[in-house]
């Protein structure tokens, strides 16, 4: 054990859990000298607490020679895990994770130095003004350069810039869990987009359809242009109209590529819209 890793009972438990949660969020790992799980769980804490520096306590407690604690926190079986912010639980979790996972939890419930700077960020990107967005995230970073949310803040506005290369990279440095994420999944989504119509000139591919309206590759270049710079609506159309023409081109490449886009605006009214419309050219 250590300063950041402390062994609770009845005796201490409102000076470290109920007081010093109000000074950082503590970590609550209920265990028993008999269980496994917990036995894989424990040097996974300590390690996070020793690592996080203060920015988090862990406090275990023996729930057999502790039950009453245990049956305060609505234990029902071990490990049990409960986050206390301000003396309340903010979050918890049961049996015994991966580190990554762990991390992960852990990440939730401190707050983090950069998230100030995140916030202005965003205020900064809605104005427009992805130069100071870009330094603003940058400044984010340097305050806390483990956070992978910092750095798909970061992707995201150098996508945004057009800058995919560099995008791409950032998004690639991050876990395999932070990748997993729904923003991360859209955003390689949509850098597979911009860099599926980077070298596509839109004025010409439109002069090439309205001489041969049924240029299906030229068709399929645009629609990529065109939601790789998130005009969604156009590029949609584009890859309805490619359905009604031929939608067994290419191995039925322009509804899969329809697909690709509701993905990445899961939970965006356009992409139910889109939907219904796909089913109406279908059917």
């Amino acid at each position: 054990m250590s300063q950041f890793a402390l062994d609770v009972d009845a005796a201490n438990f409102q000076q470290v859990v109920m007081t010093g949660s109000h000074a950082a969020p503590v970590v609550i790992d209920f265990w028993a000298p008999w269980c496994g799980p917990c036995k894989s769980l424990k040097p996974i804490l300590e390690k996070l607490a020793e690592e996080y520096q203060g920015r988090f306590i862990l406090a275990r407690i023996d729930s057999d020679q502790n039950q009453a604690l245990a049956a305060q926190f609505g234990v029902k079986g071990i490990p049990a895990v409960k986050a206390v912010v301000d003396g309340q639980i903010v979050d918890e979790f049961s049996g015994a994770l991966p580190e990554g996972a762990v991390r992960e939890f852990i990440d939730r419930i401190i707050p983090s130095p950069a998230a100030a700077l995140r916030a202005q960020a965003v205020v900064l990107r809605q104005s427009g003004d992805l130069e100071g967005a870009l330094a603003t995230i940058g400044q984010a970073s340097q305050l806390d350069p483990g956070n992978e949310a910092v750095r798909l803040d970061a992707a995201e506005i150098l996508a945004e810039h057009g800058q995919l290369e560099e995008a791409r990279q950032l998004l690639n440095s991050v876990s395999a869990l932070a990748q997993s994420e729904d923003r991360a999944v859209r955003l390689a989504a949509r850098l597979d987009f911009a860099q599926a119509g980077k070298s596509a000139d839109e004025a010409k591919l439109r002069e090439q359809i309205a001489a041969k309206s049924d240029d299906m590759d030229a068709r399929l270049q645009l629609a990529n242009l065109l939601i790789g710079l998130e005009r969604y609506a156009e590029g949609m159309d584009m890859l309805l109209e490619m359905i009604g023409l031929d939608r067994a081109w290419n191995d039925d490449a322009a509804r899969k590529t329809l697909l690709s886009v509701f993905n990445l605006l899961a939970g965006d009214p356009l992409a139910a819209q889109y939907r219904r419309k796909l089913a109406s050219v279908l059917h």
